[in-house]
């Protein structure tokens, strides 16, 4: 059983908080669609449920906060590269990521490699990949992880969700070293240090995951030009950007009444709340959402994720697939224009958790001297190849306070089966609620379920 069937699984045995799967298959076949669905939020995990909806012939209207459609989707072309983009927001496609894939089929988007082979900087010395490895008995751990994780019953794996993946790689005889290169690695993956990550969390993902933990492929031009897609097949009139939503009102049982900030007022038979959990606790709800749900809203954490792009006049790390892992509080870089056309290139900084607060905290010019001292190991006096370089910092976005949803130990089986209850007409949806965070798989594939959900209301 992978992990999105244990969840679905527990929701329904455990907590009873989901409709059965035969429920959502028979509800879906009958057609019993509203008339009319409101969905808030313009990212993957609305557009998806807006597309599903159009598609089986409701009417269907998106109110979307920022004045661009994509949210925590967000191509960029910098003014200063030549014409290359680059993604400061959600990066990747893993080879086990159908629905992007299929969607990615149907619209005639190519997907390409955008797999790295990383390089490592550890104690102020530079190892290039091939030549640095783990221990032999972290190896050996990670080879036997998946059936590890196969033969765990599913009350063992309730119980390693009480553990921090830190914790529970210290139990394996595994050198300082290795846990301190896990730390580096593996913060990257879930945004924060591992001393916070649930163990459960930690290895569902590295178990059933692809080799590149599914770093794997790219949409051509941007992953954006998915987002315009799909909100081309939904109809941008029917995409409403800067309405942020202020009420939601369902003192109708048979209407559910929507305000937004600027007075403009709608109404439809059911919701879908696709917005990162931060956005719901800025809304007017009536009735009131129940108090174990605002617990476990302000329960959950966001990762604290920077993106510091630097734009170089020539890419002076040569190789098209090159990333580096560091120990240094620039902590991570990797190739952002890789299969790009051009002598420019961006090479992207990556940093979460504290580092990333540190180096959105100092002055530009300090940044800039961090990073480039982080950079010298490999590459010497790289500041005088660069040509500029920027910043986005997920943990200051006014709409998500940060980049994606951070489950610590005892989270998984107790605030998300919460936050995944519908309130009365309200289905609610976004990769806080998917199987596994930071991904935009997860985003489609919670939009699309949360139309499923409310098809049993």
């Amino acid at each position: 059983m992978n992990r999105r069937d244990f969840i679905i699984k527990s929701a329904i045995v455990g907590t009873g908080l989901l409709g059965s799967v035969n429920q959502v298959k028979a509800s879906t076949f009958s057609r019993n669609l509203p008339k009319s669905v409101i969905v808030i939020g313009a990212g993957f995990s609305g557009l998806a449920a807006a597309l599903k909806l159009k598609e089986l012939g409701t009417k269907v209207t998106v109110l979307e906060s920022r004045n661009r459609i994509g949210g925590r989707v967000f191509s960029h072309k910098p003014e200063s590269a030549q014409g290359q983009v680059i993604e400061l927001g959600a990066e990747w496609v893993g080879e086990s990521h159908e629905r992007i894939k299929s969607l990615c089929t149907k619209f005639g988007l190519a997907l390409d490699n955008n797999q790295f082979e990383s390089d490592l900087t550890f104690n102020g010395s530079y190892s290039k990949s091939g030549q640095w490895d783990f221990s032999p008995a972290m190896n050996q751990f990670w080879e036997q992880k998946t059936a590890i994780w196969e033969k765990m019953s599913e009350k063992q794996k309730q119980k390693l969700d009480k553990m921090d993946w830190w914790r529970f790689l210290s139990t394996k005889n595994l050198t300082d070293q290795d846990m301190l290169l896990r730390e580096l690695l593996d913060s990257t993956d879930f945004g924060e240090s591992i001393r916070h990550t649930s163990a459960y969390a930690a290895l569902a993902e590295y178990a059933e995951s692809s080799e590149k933990n599914e770093m794997d492929l790219k949409i051509r031009g941007g992953n954006a030009m998915l987002i315009q897609k799909m909100a081309e097949n939904i109809g941008m009139e029917n995409i409403l950007l800067s309405h942020s939503v202020s009420s939601i009102d369902q003192s109708n049982s048979k209407t559910i009444e929507v305000t937004c900030s600027n007075g403009k007022i709608f109404s439809g038979e059911k919701l879908i709340c696709a917005v990162p959990t931060f956005s719901i606790l800025k809304m007017n709800w009536k009735p009131l959402l129940p108090q174990n749900t605002l617990d476990a809203i302000n329960e959950l954490q966001y990762a604290r994720i920077g993106k510091f792009p630097l734009i170089f006049k020539e890419r002076i790390w040569k190789r098209d697939d090159f990333d580096m892992i560091t120990d240094t509080p620039a902590h991570y870089f990797y190739h952002g224009t890789k299969n790009q056309a051009g002598k420019h290139g961006i090479l992207m900084c990556y940093a979460t958790g504290d580092k990333a607060d540190s180096l959105a905290s100092v002055s530009q010019k300090q940044r800039k001297e961090i990073i480039m001292e982080a950079l010298k190991p490999a590459f010497g006096r790289a500041e005088k190849y660069l040509k500029d370089d920027m910043m986005y910092y997920w943990a200051q976005d006014k709409y998500s306070s940060g980049a994606y949803a951070f489950y610590g130990k005892g989270q998984w089986f107790e605030v998300m089966p919460t936050l995944k209850q519908s309130h009365q007409n309200v289905a609610f949806a976004g990769e806080h609620l998917a199987d596994w965070q930071g991904f935009m798989e997860g985003a489609i594939q919670s939009g699309e379920d949360a139309v499923d959900e409310i098809l049993t209301m």
